[in-house]
């Protein structure tokens, strides 16, 4: 490897040998998407954060080496095409970083977007026109006394509310249509939005009674015919939701959950049991990953005819009736760091520090 390349990427360098975990949590570390796989100054080839989470939903185990995992035919420049024709590669790939080769296969230079175009040179992503259902009726009682007087969406995470924040992610991949179930406070909520300078097209409903975390949805049956998106008022993501648009076409699936994915190490020896108190085996510290419910789902319209109206329902109960019937729950991983909760006062400090 060429120490100008070497130079580039040594913050975004890692062994062929690192766990995909580990490899999730560097880029969280450096807040990063792509990372140069090499071993002993040899270019193995690009990890980025999709190539994990495709693992993961194929259910690869998260303790498995980011070598089983790489992409042998990624596109990669290289230094016998010349420099303008790696350029509108990189162009036409919308690359944001792109590995130059020379003939024996060695990296010699590394090129960012960032260096080689503007901004606005940037080929737009194709945006998609979906509804978005925002539940915004609770009254986020972890969150007192702040909520006593301000409703829970409306608290501040920055310059905005983490409701704006939330409605503008929504918009920069091009859903317009919100509908917003409000139930607590909701006169505040509707006077708020009314006064900004951005008008957000919304469409509220209201709930007579708690009606679960998706039981107010069932009363928007019949007018939304296309799949749509479910949002809490909880957290924020920096996932773009397209990515998860594509994995619940192409998979097929009925109701599609955004789970973020959550290790815990284990202070101690664990030791496992069998018949008559006899170990069976040991692990010293381990790890353990878990897929948590972000709050944020996509749902085929006709899911809104399994969910009864008037009736206290949680959106586990519609995950039930689906995998009862043998209907698809999909999953689709983001890493620990791109989601920010803020349910309760320790969550919600350690967000406004970081923005």
């Amino acid at each position: 490897m060429g120490m100008q390349a070497f130079q580039k990427i040594s913050r975004r360098t890692i062994s062929p040998t690192v766990s995909l975990l580990d490899a999730m949590k560097v880029m969280d570390e450096r807040k990063v998407k792509i990372l140069f796989v090499c071993e002993g100054g040899h270019f193995e080839g690009l990890l980025t954060l999709g190539d994990i989470q495709r693992a993961i939903i194929k259910n690869v185990s998260l303790k498995e080496p980011v070598s089983g995992i790489l992409n042998k035919n990624k596109v990669y420049g290289y230094l016998s095409e010349g420099k303008e024709a790696v350029r509108e590669k990189m162009r036409k790939m919308r690359a944001e970083v792109m590995p130059v080769l020379d003939g024996a296969g060695e990296l010699v230079d590394v090129w960012f977007w960032n260096d080689l175009f503007k901004a606005a040179e940037l080929q737009e992503r194709e945006k998609i026109d979906l509804p978005v259902v925002i539940m915004a009726g609770g009254k986020g009682t972890r969150l007192k006394p702040i909520t006593n007087v301000i409703p829970k969406p409306l608290v501040p995470i920055g310059e905005k509310t983490i409701l704006e924040t939330i409605l503008d992610q929504f918009e920069g991949i091009g859903c317009h249509k919100f509908y917003m179930s409000v139930n607590y406070k909701a006169d505040m909520m509707k006077y708020y939005l009314g006064q900004l300078d951005h008008k957000y097209d919304i469409e509220f409903f209201q709930e007579d009674k708690p009606l679960g975390t998706i039981g107010s949805v069932a009363l928007l049956k019949g007018r939304i015919t296309t799949p749509f998106f479910v949002s809490n008022c909880d957290s924020i993501n920096e996932q773009d939701y397209r990515d998860v648009y594509d994995y619940h076409v192409g998979n097929h699936n009925d109701l599609t959950i955004v789970t973020m994915v959550k290790s815990f190490k284990i202070p101690y020896g664990v030791i496992e049991t069998g018949e008559d108190g006899l170990m069976v085996a040991l692990s010293e510290k381990p790890e353990l990953t878990y897929q948590v419910n972000t709050g944020v789902y996509i749902l085929n319209p006709a899911c809104m005819e399994e969910i009864p109206e008037g009736e206290f329902f949680h959106i586990t109960h519609l995950m039930e009736k689906i995998k009862a019937r043998g209907g698809r729950v999909g999953c689709f991983p983001v890493s620990e760091h791109a989601w920010k909760d803020m349910g309760e006062w320790p969550e919600y400090l350690k967000m406004i520090q970081v923005l």
